[in-house]
């Protein structure tokens, strides 16, 4: 393997300009596409919907609601801020609507426009306690557009646009004393959407910069620190254009754009880091074996043909290139783990994970080192920064290039002195960083990942608050019965603990419905849950589907849930298979696992406990949540566990160089470390950067992923691979590279080394 990339170096260094040309075009071209240049483009094509779980209860009961309702979109306006106990006050606000009814019903698309003011009986009238706010201080007034019209987007901004001129209109009657909202499922979306990219304008802007200072300051110089951050952007600017592929066979839901944004600038800079570090170590080892130079050198060099930079390029793809490579299949594997889960929104983010994964690692195995090609020799003058005084000794304390002897060889020889106080130590830190995942739940949310300040949460907050009767009910049983069947389960139903009321029969096509309203305030808490359990365990002489806003969680968990183990199982399998094939050892890979598991519970810990219990509200500027999204749950499990074994993948790759050169165990511990430590660090600093400038986003969902993420890498960089690795492999000593002798022949015959 190692010749595969040696060869593969070689030739990018003999082909730079034609490699860097056809990533640009490529990238070139996703962006376009991905803009909208020549048709639909991204961002209009990502869906905002309910999480579900296909084949479910919940979404059998769906499909057949959607399959008997004969109504298309509703749109509604809230009005508050007027005394609908004020006859006088009434009679101006149904005179002022007058016109905006009859506009809106004349409109082409619109099937009904409703509002307590031209009910008969007006405020009196049964139906109108839906649409009057229980204090009688606000209405709704409702416009819902024909089924299934080609036009539907045209007609509901033309009904959107009349609705926008009705504060003008109650202001002439009112005083102007009123607040108005507009909301409708298409601009819930549509305010989303907006969201998605405008914390992914500000997490670019907030991580790109500061990712680039942190290079600079590691690498000592602007050209090495901008190679990593160049091969990033190539990845994502293509992984924009995969995704717009994914749209027309997948639903890929809005948020993604941002995970997989900072996910693979995160494993560019890993990468790309890593690269650019071993070419510079192995080119100065190439410079100092070289002879001098003659005239004919000199011009093979002006020619573009460096044969110092070319075996430094091999040498470098045949080591960390291999190591990269190595590490995203690892990542890759992971994340495709995730196809075990049967909501296709998990699916989905799988395979565009995997994809963004592959881009990244393609990137910094090609991209790069076309680019060092380029720059050649350059890379190993001393900076500007390196002249400066006060920069000097930063820049000497945190590069990339480590001495024999350092801070990191001191940490590793203070863990070989005392393992056992270290490696307890570290476990009694993790166990109770994760003590918070006693309260660990997951939700769904809606309207909800949004941040508070808008509009479209005002509207649903404002819906919940004030108007109960207009909130849909929790729990909805479809029954495949008459109405008389569907009354004599309704009894039933209403008997159940932390059920206040069922609501009569409705018809729905050839099924009929119930209601059930709930003691709880909150759908998607254990109590609902347990609700939803209970009716589907009643013996009911017709059949049932449960579904609603609760049962839907409920299902959509319990697949998460249900298909976890499978994850977890593929996983493992291939870390211990890939681990074995690198190290040869049985050990490692069962070590890798398990520590890496108590780093991912940890940062779920540290998670629960800012998000769920509320600590760090305030400064990260987000409302307490009941659960952690349950979209989120796999993410950061699947992409932390694939981050945590690219530390583990860079540091046992060098420790293993060590071994199979002689040296002791602890001897090559200390040397790997080494080496290492400076680049795992550098790139947790940077990573950690990039995910706190997505993390500074108001989207909720991406708070989460960004902060976990970020915290998964700090941990896993600092505790984990500078303490608890050193201390294990301490203990184990030549037990560390122990296999079965059948394995170890194995082993011989399939490795992959350098």
């Amino acid at each position: 393997m190692s010749a595969v990339f040696d060869r593969l170096g070689r030739t990018v260094a003999r082909h730079p300009r034609t490699t860097v040309l056809a990533w640009l075009a490529l990238a070139l071209v996703s962006v376009l596409l991905a803009g909208g240049l020549t048709g639909e483009g991204l961002f209009a094509r990502l869906q905002t919907g309910e999480p579900a779980a296909p084949g479910s209860d919940s979404e059998r009961g769906r499909e057949i609601l959607d399959e008997a309702s004969s109504a298309g979109e509703e749109i509604s306006l809230l009005v508050e801020g007027v005394d609908l106990a004020d006859p006088a006050v009434v009679a101006e606000i149904t005179t002022a609507l007058q016109p905006v009814h009859g506009d809106l019903a004349d409109l082409d698309g619109v099937a009904e426009v409703v509002s307590p003011f031209v009910l008969p009986g007006g405020l009196e009238h049964p139906a109108a306690g839906s649409l009057v706010a229980a204090d009688q201080d606000g209405f709704l007034l409702s416009v819902t557009l024909e089924e299934d019209l080609p036009d539907a987007a045209a007609v509901h901004d033309a009904v959107v646009e009349r609705l926008d001129e009705v504060p003008a209109d109650l202001a002439d009657m009112t005083g102007g004393d009123v607040e108005v909202l507009t909301s409708s499922p298409t601009l819930i979306a549509d305010a989303i959407v907006g969201q998605v990219q405008e914390d992914l304008v500000r997490g670019e802007v907030v991580a790109l910069p500061l990712a680039l200072l942190l290079m600079v300051v590691v690498f000592g110089g602007f050209l090495a620190a901008s190679m990593p951050l160049v091969g990033a952007l190539a990845s994502i600017a293509v992984g924009l254009g995969a995704l717009l592929g994914f749209t027309y066979v997948m639903d890929i839901d809005s948020y993604m754009i941002n995970v997989l944004t900072v996910v693979g600038l995160g494993l560019s800079v890993d990468y790309g880091l890593l690269v650019v570090s071993r070419y510079r170590e192995e080119l100065r080892h190439a410079l100092a074996a070289e002879p001098a130079a003659d005239d004919d050198d000199r011009r093979r060099r002006r020619a573009g043909r460096d044969e110092a930079v070319t075996a430094a390029l091999g040498r470098t793809l045949a080591t960390a290139g291999r190591t990269v490579t190595f590490s995203a299949v690892t990542i890759a594997l992971a994340i495709a783990g995730m196809v075990f889960m049967t909501p296709e929104l998990i699916r989905a983010l799988s395979a565009a994970g995997v994809t963004i994964v592959v881009l990244s690692v393609l990137a910094s195995i090609t991209l790069v080192p076309a680019l060092l090609s380029l720059i050649g020799r350059r890379l190993d003058r001393p900076s500007v920064l390196s002249r400066v005084p006060g920069l000097r000794r930063v820049v000497g304390g945190l590069g990339d290039v480590a001495p024999e002897e350092g801070v990191f060889s001191r940490i590793a020889r203070f863990v070989h002195a005392y393992p056992w106080p270290v490696l307890l130590g570290v476990l009694a830190i993790l166990v109770v960083l994760a003590s918070p995942l006693r309260s660990f739940d997951m939700r769904s949310s809606g309207v909800e990942l949004l941040p508070s300040e808008s509009d479209q949460r005002d509207f649903i907050t404002s819906l919940v608050e004030d108007y109960p009767a207009a909130e849909a009910p929790a729990v909805v049983v479809v029954v495949d019965g008459t109405e008389e069947e569907a009354a004599a389960l309704a009894e039933e139903v209403a008997a159940l603990d932390g059920v206040t009321a069922v609501g009569p029969p409705a018809p729905a096509g050839e099924y009929t419905t119930l209601g059930v309203r709930l003691s709880t305030d909150d759908p998607g808490g254990a109590e609902a849950a347990a609700v939803v359990s209970e009716i589907r365990d009643l013996d009911a002489e017709v059949e049932t589907w449960v579904t609603g806003q609760s049962a839907i969680q409920k299902d959509f968990n319990d697949a998460l849930v249900d298909g976890m183990p499978w994850v977890i199982l593929f996983v493992a399998a291939a870390v211990l298979v890939l681990l074995f094939l690198m190290t040869g050892s049985v050990l490692i890979p069962i070590k890798a696992l398990l520590t890496n598991a108590l780093s991912l519970a940890a940062s779920l810990g540290i998670t629960v406990w800012i998000f769920v219990e509320g600590h760090l509200a305030d400064v990260l500027g987000f409302e307490p949540v009941a659960g952690l999204e349950a979209t989120v749950v796999p993410l950061i499990i699947t992409f932390g566990f694939g981050l945590a074994m690219d530390y583990e993948v860079f540091l046992l790759a060098r420790i293993k160089e060590f071994w199979d050169a002689g040296l002791p165990n602890d001897l090559a511990v200390e040397r790997g470390l080494q080496l290492m430590g400076r680049i795992i660090t550098s790139a947790a600093a940077i990573i950690i950067a990039v995910f706190a400038g997505f993390a500074s986003g108001d989207l909720i969902v991406i708070k989460q992923v960004g902060l976990a993420l970020a915290v998964t890498v700090l941990i896993d960089a600092t505790l984990v691979r500078l303490l608890l690795v050193p201390a294990t492999m301490t203990l184990l000593g030549k037990w560390n590279w122990w296999a079965p002798a059948p394995l170890a022949r194995l082993y011989e015959k399939v490795k992959i080394v350098h």
